[in-house]
């Protein structure tokens, strides 16, 4: 059973796990298309961080950015490379959506890769109903982003 719960992004587990997702980011974009946050700019007050874990396992991360009251961002969505394919990501963007509609936002955003190593991301957004949009809040139009959006 998952357990998803506030995370104040103090344990190593966690730090690893962003350590890995920032890594990564830097394989497949431009330093400059990577927009991915380390951990001091994912404690920001305006960002809410949750963990999920199965007993003392992580299972991945997701984090909410309030952009305004009744708009906010997905970010830092990661799956542990060992629980890749097991509804992780799912179960994480399914609870920030729920999040989302009890802070009474309207919408809820995102931008994510635009290369193949995020057909996967792509597809499961898609899947819980996000469309592609225009780019939203301080990004610009970029060839190696996609920006999406879900209406709530």
């Amino acid at each position: 059973m998952m357990d998803i719960r506030l995370d104040d992004l103090r344990g190593s587990e966690i730090a690893k796990l962003i350590g890995d997702h920032l890594h990564s980011m830097t394989l497949h974009s431009p330093p400059e298309s990577i927009h991915a946050l380390d951990l001091e700019k994912l404690r920001q007050p305006d960002i809410t961080f949750w963990s999920a874990w199965e007993g003392t396992e992580l299972l991945g991360c997701a984090a909410l950015k309030d952009i305004n009251p009744h708009h906010g961002e997905v970010k830092s969505m990661k799956t542990s490379p060992k629980h890749l394919r097991k509804g992780v990501a799912k179960q994480l963007l399914e609870h920030l959506i729920e999040e989302a509609k009890c802070r009474g936002y309207k919408r809820i955003s995102l931008e994510t890769g635009s290369m193949e190593a995020f057909e996967a991301a792509k597809a499961l957004y898609a899947k819980v109903g996000f469309t592609y949009c225009e780019p939203f809040a301080d990004y610009e139009e970029d060839p190696n982003s996609v920006f999406m959006t879900k209406e709530l």
